[in-house]
């Protein structure tokens, strides 16, 4: 079994709202809380892996869309998983996908995604030379599944 480490964590205060922020499990549902429940903004501190904490650059990172995490299928081909926060460094422009907690805000979360759908050319061309999967206007349905539950405008393909 695989088992990652994560430096002791301590509660803070976001940068971007000013709100005190707990990484207590209990609260979040993660073991490594990255970013403001509130306004969704993280700072730059992991370099090479989720929680290591080693970053230098230490800016604020911005909440510019959603994405899914693929998950493979035991017997083959692929099945949306887990709805992931997609950010962007506003100091050396790193990207970075970033499970959600469950104390985030669903509305900041749905304006994230709306925001999304107006990205400017230059965003998406780097998502996508990233690797990144961006979810559109299209999929507003699984979004809205996704945090809140039912199938409000979604396929009944999808809601079954």
């Amino acid at each position: 079994m695989k088992t990652r480490f994560y430096p002791k964590q301590a509660d803070f205060v976001c940068k971007q709202c000013g709100y005190l922020v707990t990484v207590h499990p209990a609260f979040s549902g993660v073991a490594n809380r990255n970013h403001c429940p509130y306004c969704l903004c993280s700072r730059h501190v992991d370099l090479c892996a989720a929680g290591d904490r080693l970053s230098a650059c230490k800016a604020l990172m911005q909440p510019v869309g959603l994405t899914i995490k693929q998950q493979r299928k035991r017997y083959g081909g692929s099945l949306p998983g887990e709805l992931m926060l997609i950010h962007q460094c506003t100091g050396c422009g790193a990207l970075s996908i970033n499970r959600l907690a469950a104390d985030d805000d669903a509305q900041e979360l749905m304006y994230v995604f709306e925001r999304s759908a107006r990205a400017e050319p230059a965003l998406l061309q780097r998502l996508a030379d990233a690797g990144i999967r961006i979810l559109k206007t299209a999929h507003a349905g699984l979004v809205h599944q996704r945090l809140v539950g039912g199938c409000k405008a979604q396929p009944a393909a999808v809601c079954a």
